[in-house]
């Protein structure tokens, strides 16, 4: 049986959020994860396998999906598979001809000694401060949407998603669990981000740091970043601090500038084909 607390730092820290509110259920070779109230989250719905794929494995691998998350869930019309492996590996030929796609996302990690200022003070103009939920919840959702312009998502189904998202985050919150912080220009939001941990653990897990693209390259997302860590060392007594990013955006400079460092790798397979409801 797959232990339930996986081998890599991301996906571990990537469950704190399925156990809040979702499932997370053993097989044998696999963790099966569901978040029925946000069917349509692509990494919130997936099997995380504790291999990497080996030919001939695609069929079965989607009929465990099937049977697992699209089967129970009508709304949950990709398919995700999550490997929980320390090395790199090339795509089965079986997967490819299925319609999956591989990609990679670097876990940085980030201890109260590695910190470092930003680069760039913030402007007196801005301020950087907890949201109040679920007041301020429709403000971040409309900024998010902007900022993440050009999702596979339509625009409506995007919006839905990120809606579910926050009332997540506003339940996190309320059980003490981290908060949703942003930076504001007067009363305009215009960056944000959430840190959050489990239960008695002292391992925090960013996450969705975006900026309005109105307001980018102006230091905002190094000084919210910063100002999280801080809250997160001091006030929330983390240890560790964890953030995942593709490790061809820019944004992992900035993050390393501030003291965040590489560490392992996790692997995605998706594909976006829609099923029949």
């Amino acid at each position: 049986m797959y232990p339930s607390t996986p081998r890599s730092l991301g996906w571990r820290t990537d469950l704190i959020f399925a156990r809040f509110d979702g499932e997370v259920s053993p097989r044998s070779d696999h963790l099966v994860i569901r978040t029925p109230h946000n069917p349509g989250f692509w990494w919130g719905n997936f099997l995380l396998f504790d291999h990497a794929p080996r030919a001939g494995e695609a069929a079965r691998w989607l009929g465990r999906f099937e049977a697992e998350i699209a089967a129970t869930q009508a709304e949950s019309r990709h398919v995700t598979f999550g490997v929980d492996s320390d090395a790199a590996f090339d795509l089965p030929a079986d997967f490819a001809a299925a319609g999956l796609s591989q990609f990679a996302s670097t876990v940085l990690t980030m201890r109260r000694a590695q910190l470092r200022a930003p680069r760039r003070a913030l402007g007196g103009a801005f301020r950087i401060g907890a949201l109040r939920l679920p007041e301020q919840a429709a403000a971040a959702v409309e900024m998010q949407v902007v900022a993440d312009a050009g999702q596979t998502q339509s625009e409506a189904a995007y919006r839905l998603f990120r809606e579910r998202q926050m009332r997540r985050y506003e339940a996190m919150a309320r059980a003490g669990m981290g908060d949703w912080f942003a930076v504001f220009s007067g009363d305009a939001m215009v960056a944000d981000c959430g840190l959050f941990r489990a239960p008695g653990e002292s391992l925090g897990r960013f996450q969705h740091v975006v900026t309005h693209p109105l307001w980018r390259r102006r230091g905002l997302c190094s000084a919210l970043i910063h100002a999280v860590c801080l809250h997160g060392f001091e006030t929330m007594g983390l240890e560790t601090l964890v953030i995942v990013a593709d490790p061809d955006d820019v944004a992992i400079g900035l993050y390393e500038s501030l003291g965040f460092q590489r560490g392992a790798s996790t692997w995605h397979l998706e594909k976006a084909a829609l099923r029949s409801a």
